[in-house]
């Protein structure tokens, strides 16, 4: 899925004209006529996600000014480019002190338009990278630090939402590399319990003799070895939220004491002589079916109902592959960053291949693969020879389920171009030897016929009105009456229009 990049003019020339633009650079376009319209967009929780801003300063009702002002006062954070026809240093600064993230003059060419989309969405980015990972540390992770768009992801969202308002136990299941502890610590960081401790433990990862002490604590003295008291993670998660990460790997000994302290409210140290009352929210993984394991004997059945109270599966990356060129974009960012490689892009033909993978370790392989793909690469931008450990044979396209993929704009390029990968460079005209233009239909059009057409549709726009026509063109009236005479196929006259 491409990025969406909501355009805002009330000048109906200027909106066709950018949003050929931005179509052809390969994102998807979403036009508006107001500000009032901007804002809607932004605020409506059952609009489509909006990625980046192209926004006119003036307009009538609610001008850009008073769009970005909006936004900011809304704690919207999506970067915008402003644009006008007035390129005074005054307008310059005064929209940037307003949080745009880039300025552009009327008539703005591709290539400008491009640089600044890009620039725009790669800064986004990474500052939504490591917003995320500031969040994470802080516990305050929240479910707007996930990055999806897939639709299969919608109803688990909104399911965890709900479980967030309250101490519900939840089991969240699915693959490894899926993101199980982060939606646990998205639950965790929309709760009540947000400021209180997140205590996270790899069940797997414990020896079986230790299982006890680390849950529940011990005495000092309690087993050779215990120099001093320990108090245990329930003690540790009192008042906010333990997670059981590969809960179904606990040994049946162990399982028996945690089902009693689920039970009662209260954990008792190995050693100690009394029960301690903990407050603890559970929220427990694991990477297989929990049902399988409670038939197959491997799991207590009264515990798996215990914790079995509101079950999330979240799917695999090759059921949401329609997620992958947005989670690049964000590794992609993060590992630029942290390594300080001027690595800036991933060609297109590397993103539609990397789509049509079934990445069996998930998000986790995914990442890792780009990560390697940026410390390795002699290059500023990424192709499909950075990914050599990635499997070379990738199933048909016709057995993947549907994806968003753009036409091609040559027949040298790859069928699926993302804006942030375009390169700065305008693409190759194509074979017939003529600018050409991509339509809102995705079909290829010479450019003097999609200039033609615009001249005719702003004289209609404007009512015959020559000079409007001209000033909001931006050309001669001389050099739209020769244009004019060329799209009727006439022979363009050498006497001056009559003023």
């Amino acid at each position: 899925m491409a990025a969406s990049i909501l355009i805002a003019d009330d000048d109906p020339v200027q909106r066709r004209l950018v949003e050929n633009m931005v179509q052809k650079c390969g994102y998807e376009a979403v036009v508006v006529e107001t500000g009032d319209a901007v804002i809607e967009k932004l605020t409506n929780p059952d609009a489509a996600p909006i990625d980046a801003i192209v926004l006119d300063l003036v307009m009538p009702g609610l001008d850009g000014m008073g769009v970005l002002s909006k936004m900011r006062e809304a704690g919207i954070s999506i970067p915008v480019i402003v644009q006008t026809a007035h390129g005074g240093i005054d307008n310059v600064v005064s929209a940037m002190r307003a949080g745009a993230q880039d300025f552009v003059v009327k008539p703005v060419g591709i290539e400008r338009l491009q640089v600044s989309l890009r620039n725009a969405l790669n800064t986004s980015a990474l500052k939504g990278e490591l917003q995320r990972i500031r969040h994470s540390r802080e516990g305050r992770l929240t479910f707007a630090d996930i990055i999806t768009r897939a639709e299969a992801m919608a109803p688990i969202l909104r399911i965890a939402e709900k479980a967030a308002a309250s101490s519900i136990p939840v089991l969240i299941e699915g693959e490894s590399g899926v993101g199980k502890e982060l939606f646990a610590r998205a639950i965790h960081g929309t709760s009540e319990r947000k400021t209180r401790p997140f205590v996270a433990v790899n069940c797997g990862a414990i020896p079986d003799n230790l299982v006890e002490s680390i849950l529940f604590g011990h005495e000092k003295g309690a087993f050779t070895g215990a120099t001093e008291r320990h108090m245990g993670k329930f003690v540790e998660a009192h008042g906010g939220t333990l997670f059981l990460d590969e809960v179904s790997e606990l040994p049946l000994t162990a399982q028996v004491k945690l089902l009693r302290a689920l039970q009662e409210g209260a954990v008792e140290a190995v050693g100690g002589r009394k029960p301690v009352k903990v407050d603890v929210r559970i929220i427990s993984a694991t990477n297989r079916r929990l049902l399988d394991r409670v038939k197959d004997g491997h799991f207590r059945e009264d515990l798996f109902y215990r914790l079995h109270v509101l079950p999330l599966t979240i799917p695999p990356l090759r059921a949401r592959r329609e997620d992958i060129p947005h989670l690049l974009r964000h590794f992609l960012a993060r590992f630029a960053a942290e390594e300080n490689r001027a690595v800036s892009g991933i060609s297109g033909e590397a993103v539609a291949y990397l789509t049509r993978l079934d990445w069996p370790g998930n998000i986790r392989q995914l990442e890792n693969a780009v990560y390697r793909a940026v410390v390795m690469s002699e290059t500023d931008q990424l192709g499909v020879t950075d990914f050599p450990l990635i499997p070379t044979h990738a199933p048909p396209v016709d057995s993947l389920p549907a994806l968003t993929v753009e036409r091609p704009l040559h027949p040298a390029l790859p069928a699926m171009v993302p804006g942030s990968e375009v390169p700065i460079a305008p693409s190759p005209p194509p074979s017939h030897g003529s600018l050409s233009m991509l339509t809102a239909s995705g079909d290829v059009r010479p450019l003097e016929e999609m200039e033609h057409e615009i001249i005719r549709f702003s004289i209609a726009h404007y009512r015959g009105q020559m000079s409007e026509v001209a000033r909001r063109l931006k050309i001669g009236r001389s050099t739209l009456y020769r244009k004019l005479d060329e799209a009727n196929g006439e022979t363009p006259s050498t006497e001056s229009p009559p003023l």
